[in-house]
């Protein structure tokens, strides 16, 4: 059986914690499921900033070449500008999720 694929954000949040002695941080919640392609955007922009991007311009770049899909608009060519309205638009759904639904959902 395969080892389980390690969810880079929630190591990161684990790692926080422990750096900062505020258990709270490694349990935070949404309030809504993130999805499968939010999912997938979130690992491959841990993995392009671990691997030493520092702007947008470079993401973008490394998102168009591993042919990540964007949650909102579904396409797969990214430049600073889509990386810019794409992150404005999921903060803007989960925003609109924690008035709806609280945090933890």
């Amino acid at each position: 059986m395969a080892a389980a694929q390690s969810d880079a954000f929630r190591d990161r949040l684990a790692e926080a914690q422990a750096a900062t002695g505020r258990p709270e941080l490694a349990r935070q919640s949404v309030g809504r499921g993130v999805t499968e392609a939010e999912k997938a955007l979130a690992t491959a922009m841990m993995e392009i900033y671990g691997a030493g991007a520092t702007t947008l311009a470079e993401v973008a770049e490394k998102l168009t070449e591993r042919g990540v899909t964007a949650p909102a608009s579904g396409g797969t060519t990214w430049d600073a500008a889509t990386m810019e309205a794409e992150l404005k638009a999921a903060n803007a759904n989960l925003d609109d999720s924690y008035q709806t639904n609280g945090y933890g959902a």
